[in-house]
């Protein structure tokens, strides 16, 4: 039962990371066009010449 008192603040200390990840995610626009990322796989248009 001592390790619960290792582990609980452990769990709490990681969903909190994650918690921060996310909303830096969120405000850093990294999830503005998932469904052009999804579409844009499947294409057959190759750019032989890619924008800098």
């Amino acid at each position: 039962m001592a390790i619960l008192g290792i582990l609980i603040p452990v769990s709490l200390f990681l969903g909190g990371v994650g918690l921060v990840a996310f909303i830096w995610a969120m405000r850093n626009s990294q999830f503005d066009d998932p469904q052009g990322d999804a579409n844009r796989i499947l294409t057959t248009d190759w750019d032989d010449h890619p924008k800098p």
